[in-house]
């Protein structure tokens, strides 16, 4: 068979050129070239070698708080630590040195599961979606179903397994919003669909374009493209904006008309900085718009899916991997094909699951725990709003730098007006003039953002991705380190 197949001129063995084209076509800018540069860098740092200006590389390039310095939330890692260790639980020394309810909450998923290290039902841990089906019932004041619900490797295994169902061909296209995160353009090109952009309204905060998603729906079509979904991520990323809810409903009345299946991508539902928007599900926007009745049956056919993770909010729990999808309105034929899928991959890592419990049931007013876990949290929302606050103030205050506010999420997606010759170079050149200008800030000032070519961008428009995550202790010297080096940025092309 070898000789075969060098006789065919296929290669015997995998090389670049002939892994599955799809999978060479797929990008993803948050961990893309400029943080491959500054791994490089850091690892010269750490070793005494280099010429650099800076002495520390800050990686602003993701949402990966407690690599920040964010701790975690102590009932969490209790819990899971007695969950891990079950014969902890048989030393009554080690139990009296845990709170109560955090005993209890261990046994009770222990009953639940046996062992951390045991495999899961495939849809995931039957109590953990029942306290899932809770949280989103108090949330919305709808009822919630553990059947809807599936517990995932975070939020983007649910959105793999619904777009690995959605896109069948070449032929099919999911509207996605420009700037957006990376997952849905790279998954879209992996399972060779169309990806098909509709661009928000940067002058009115990133907001709901109409106009522009049905522009873009019309030319999907005009394409001979079957538009069969649309994304919408709100709190936004990478653009840090919420949508109002009478975007919500347009954009669900745009669905519903048109027959698409809504995937509402909420992981930073508990990260919304503006008293006056406080966060809206587009579950509890399908109950207004009379669509979802209270009972949760649907009262007019409707697809709708709905994404949370762990990784994001006060929890940032990112390395536990915990998520999950709630499908509303889909058909069994349909949720047995998801369940199909989670079956392939036998179950997402149970640790994971219970994770989730842990983030939609936490301690409540009366339980041991609840005061310590009130203040954690709050500490850590203050503490992101405070430096969300600042990091806009301080990007607005820099020529040539627009930051919209920041009303939730862990983002800002300032535009950067760049230099005319600075642009004409970087085209010359073959590169993304956005890009360069990022490897030029992170080769002068060791700070990592990404470039917004990477999310998409109106065309002309240049921008970059920075989250406000690194400590409040160094936001001050981050933001110097980027003021000075856009300044005399500017100064340079402007000689």
């Amino acid at each position: 068979a070898g000789e075969e197949a060098c006789a065919s001129g296929e290669p015997a063995l995998l090389s670049g050129e002939s892994v599955n084209p799809r999978v060479r076509d797929a990008e993803y800018a948050v961990r893309g070239p400029i943080l491959l540069r500054a791994l490089e860098m850091e690892a010269d740092l750490a070793a005494g070698r280099g010429n650099y200006p800076f002495k520390q590389i800050v990686k602003c390039n993701i949402g990966n708080p407690q690599a920040l310095g964010q701790r975690p939330i102590t009932f969490s890692r209790q819990v899971l630590s007695l969950v891990l260790n079950p014969a902890l639980l048989d030393d009554a020394s080690v139990v009296a040195a845990f709170p109560s309810d955090a005993v209890a909450r261990a046994r009770r998923y222990l009953a639940a599961v046996g062992s951390a290290g045991a495999y899961s039902e495939s849809q995931g841990v039957t109590l953990v979606r029942e306290e899932v089906a809770a949280f989103i019932e108090d949330r919305d004041g709808v009822r919630a179903s553990k059947d809807n619900i599936f517990l995932t490797a975070g939020a983007s295994q649910a959105v793999q397994q619904l777009l690995t169902i959605l896109i069948r061909s070449q032929d099919d296209a999911v509207l996605v919003p420009i700037p957006q995160y990376p997952l849905y353009s790279s998954l879209t090109t992996l399972l060779g669909g169309h990806m098909a952009g509709y661009l928000m309204g940067e002058a009115n905060g990133w907001e709901l374009d109409l106009p522009e998603l049905r522009a873009a729906l019309d030319r999907a079509r005009a394409a001979g493209k079957s538009v069969r979904a649309l994304v919408v991520i709100n709190p936004g990323n990478p653009t840090g904006s919420t949508l109002s809810e009478e975007s919500m409903l347009e954009l669900i009345e745009f669905c519903e008309k048109e027959k698409l299946v809504l995937l509402a991508d909420e992981v930073y539902q508990t990260n919304i900085y503006r008293g006056d928007r406080p966060f809206i599900s587009f579950r509890r926007a399908l109950h207004t718009a009379g669509i979802l009745n209270e009972d949760g049956t649907m009262a007019r056919p409707f697809q709708l899916a709905s994404f949370h993770s762990v990784s994001k909010g006060v929890v940032g729990e990112c390395g536990l991997r915990g998520g999950y999808g709630e499908y509303l309105g889909f058909p069994r034929g349909v949720r047995d094909q998801i369940y199909k899928l989670a079956s392939i991959g036998l179950c997402s890592n149970v640790p994971g699951q219970l994770s989730v419990g842990l983030m939609v049931n936490p301690p409540q007013s009366g339980d041991p725990s609840f005061a310590r876990y009130q203040s954690e949290r709050s500490a850590v929302f203050d503490s992101l709003r405070r430096r969300a606050n600042k990091l806009e103030a301080a990007l607005n205050s820099v020529p040539g730098v627009k930051c919209n506010p920041i009303e939730g999420a862990m983002y800002a997606f300032p535009q950067i007006d760049l230099p005319a010759k600075f642009v004409a170079e970087s085209k010359a050149a073959g590169e993304q003039p956005d890009q360069r200008y990022a490897l030029r800030l992170l080769e002068s000032t060791g700070l990592v953002a990404v470039p917004g070519s990477g999310f998409g961008q109106r065309e002309g428009t240049y921008h970059v991705r920075t989250t406000f995550l690194p400590p409040e202790e160094l936001m001050d010297e981050v933001l110097e380190r980027f003021r000075d080096f856009h300044t005399a940025f500017v100064e340079e092309y402007a000689n």
